[in-house]
């Protein structure tokens, strides 16, 4: 516990603190008169902004970078009000410099946004995932994208494996039995299983599906991977994961599906009716990687049917939902808001992280290679 406090603090500090003489070799140095408006599109905390002084990822407490920008001599506006022609977003787009964004409170990057942005050089993702930018549009706009690589994997892994286990034992019927002064166990019972022995499938294993796979071990479960890369031999000897090539093959095997890939074109769209289709009667499935890789009405009919056992996940399309969103609705789900990869620990990565893209930008130097999604007109490779 002691190291872990330890950690935290030299996370902090890396955010809050500054050095006159590092920022004095900046290339864009606040006293030459080249200062930038950066704009942050976050989501409000109200109330709970100051119950956490690590609260670092919303409106009100901004990334805890202010302070640093302003005293350097740049601009910077944080809102959450991102959507339509008169939103607060909007009014900043002709002569922002650099926007900041993060997946759980999106501002969408339109060609049409860009095309206005005249001054645009640099959109940074404060955390993993940049679809909510048009990377097309980006990379012929000459424009950099960039986002926190590795900033919140654990966070997210470890939010899938509690889904699966919510999803296996059935728990929310129970939770909400109790809240309701209810107790009626069979409820319950009928359809909760044993994680042990069942077959679990990752579609994608990046560093996010890597560690889920590797926190799945101990349960003694048979683990499938369907992915563009194959691990090496020794990291799948020791994590006990079978690649399987052709993802038409690993589907129909798997008691739980977990969606771990990109959103790209290729993507979009594509668990629909016929994929679904393949799975095993009563599968169930955890997405935390994109809403819009869903059918949305297909996933909605094959819950309904029970040809999908169980759902859950916490990202959407569009997000944040809207109220009549029929995933909402639907039976057997176990979905929240987009909260996966924003918890404290992960939101002192991301800001620390965004800061130091932002000093590195400023002093005209490059970014760690792993954080570029979009540079000199090409994209990385999993948006390809």
């Amino acid at each position: 516990m002691a190291m872990r406090q330890a950690t935290k603090a030299a996370i902090r500090a890396c955010v809050s603190s500054s050095s006159s003489g590092y920022f004095a070799r900046r290339q864009f140095n606040a006293s030459s008169g080249d200062s930038k408006k950066i704009v942050g599109v976050f989501y409000k905390a109200n109330e709970y902004a100051t119950k956490n002084p690590n609260f670092l990822g919303c409106v009100e407490n901004a990334l805890g970078i202010r302070d640093w920008l302003e005293s350097q001599g740049h601009q910077y506006i944080v809102t959450d009000d991102k959507e339509g022609p008169d939103c607060e977003l909007e009014k900043h787009i002709p002569d922002l410099h650099v926007l900041i964004s993060t997946p759980f409170h999106p501002a969408y990057v339109t060609a049409e946004r860009i095309k206005k942005a005249k001054n645009l050089k640099l959109l940074l993702t404060a955390g993993i995932g940049s679809d909510h930018i048009d990377l097309q549009a980006a990379a012929a706009a000459g424009l950099t994208v960039a986002e926190v690589t590795g900033s919140n994997v654990v966070s997210v892994a470890e939010d899938e494996l509690m889904r699966i286990l919510i999803l296996m034992r059935n728990f929310v019927p129970g939770y909400n039995q109790v809240v309701k002064g209810e107790w009626n166990v069979a409820g319950i019972a009928y359809r909760a299983y044993d994680l042990e022995g069942k077959t679990i499938g990752t579609v994608g294993a990046g560093r996010i599906g890597k560690l889920l796979l590797q926190r799945l071990k101990p349960f003694g479960c048979n683990l499938l991977y369907h992915d563009r890369l194959q691990m090496a031999p020794e990291l799948e000897k020791e994590i006990g994961a079978k690649f399987v090539e052709d993802l038409n093959e690993m589907l129909p095997k798997c008691d739980v599906v977990v969606i771990n890939m990109p959103l790209t074109e290729k993507t979009r769209g594509m668990f629909n009716k016929e994929l679904i289709g393949k799975l095993k009667k009563g599968v169930l499935i955890v997405n935390n990687a994109r809403g819009a890789i869903m059918d949305r009405q297909a996933v909605v009919e094959a819950v309904e049917s029970g040809h999908i056992g169980g759902y859950s996940g916490d990202v959407w399309d569009p997000q944040p939902a809207p109220k009549d969103h029929p995933w909402r609705y639907m039976p057997n789900q176990a979905m929240t808001p987009h909260t996966s990869g924003t918890t404290i620990d992960a939101q002192l990565r991301y800001a620390a992280g965004t800061k130091d893209m932002l000093e590195r930008y400023f002093k005209g130097e490059d970014f760690p290679a792993q954080n570029y999604i979009v540079k000199d007109g090409e994209l990385a490779p999993q948006y390809r």
